[in-house]
């Protein structure tokens, strides 16, 4: 396979999956913004979506206050946010058009339609009922995608490029989420384990699809620390890192057998997939999860670069 067609397969994976992350976290702030309490911190629900996306900084460069309205343009519909919704839906059809042969038709036509939904969005003075079933049809595309990807696409090179995009951005979103809230969401004056507090936690829960399967697991009440273990070390878990890393190591042996050899990329997934199998999250939280999941954002983005330099280049 040409590495310009496993690159637009790559990026085309990362870039649905960056919107679906987006529209989840919209939804959550969305939801905490409705809370019927009030609190002074150093930042808000509206800021901290916009850090677990990671582009802080390019929001505060706006200049905006962080409101409902300035944070749902930015992450939702601005053209000159690259990861904003639009943005991300409008570069994934972008590369999945330059490589529709190794599409299958319905999976071009899940991201074509969702392209074409969203051009029909006005996303000023949009309502709050509004919101949620912009943010529900975003979710859904998302959700046609992956399906349709894992129904019809034959398992070759195309497939597992397709996989490890998704995959090393669903990693990255779920340390993102999972930092925000126990680094920068609660406020200094707000009691750990306290009332705001175990909502936030449900709402991350909400946010990643996971609140059933948090009961499933542990049969008991909203735990910080159980949220984190579901979230990073249980590979039953989907979007958990460890189910993740599983999936990555999995897909990068098999492009390894399909190619003849291993590399870098190879290496380092495995690397990462022993540390978080042989973790303890009481341990994680001993040493810090801020600075675990910091070193694992960088870790994982260091793997793209990786995947990058080996395949897609």
């Amino acid at each position: 396979m040409l590495s310009r067609t496993a690159d637009n397969l790559f990026w085309f994976a990362r870039y649905v999956e960056r919107a679906d992350n987006i529209a989840r976290i919209l939804e959550a702030a969305n939801r905490l913004s409705a809370m019927p309490i009030t609190y002074s911190g150093a930042t808000n629900e509206w800021e901290s979506a916009v850090a677990a996306t990671g582009n802080l900084a390019g929001f505060r460069a706006t200049g905006a206050e962080a409101n409902s309205d300035t944070v749902l343009n930015f992450l939702a519909f601005s053209p000159t946010n690259p990861s904003s919704i639009k943005s991300c839906i409008e570069t994934a059809r972008f590369n999945a058009r330059a490589v529709r042969t190794a599409l299958t038709a319905v999976m071009w036509e899940s991201i074509n339609g969702a392209w074409l939904d969203l051009r029909r969005v006005d996303g000023r003075n949009m309502r709050r009922s509004g919101i949620d079933d912009f943010l529900g049809r975003v979710k859904e595309a998302s959700l046609r995608l992956d399906g349709a990807a894992y129904r019809t696409m034959l398992r070759s090179e195309a497939y597992y490029f397709f996989v490890l995009g998704v995959m090393l951005e669903r990693a990255d979103n779920t340390a993102r989420i999972l930092d925000v809230k126990y680094h920068l969401l609660l406020p200094e004056n707000a009691e750990v384990g306290g009332g705001l507090d175990y909502f936030q936690w449900t709402s991350i829960l909400r946010t990643v699809s996971a609140q059933t399967a948090y009961h499933w697991v542990y049969r008991q009440s909203v735990k910080p620390w159980l949220v984190a273990d579901l979230l990073v070390l249980k590979q039953e878990m989907p979007r958990s890192l460890a189910a993740c890393y599983e999936a990555i190591r999995e897909t990068l042996d098999l492009l390894g057998r399909e190619y003849g050899r291993q590399g870098p990329a190879q290496r380092m997934a495995r690397t990462m997939r022993t540390k978080l199998a042989n973790a303890n999250i009481g341990d994680v939280f001993q040493s810090g999860l801020h600075e675990f999941l910091t070193e694992f954002l960088v870790e994982n983005a260091r793997l793209g670069e990786a995947i990058a330099a080996q395949y897609l280049s």
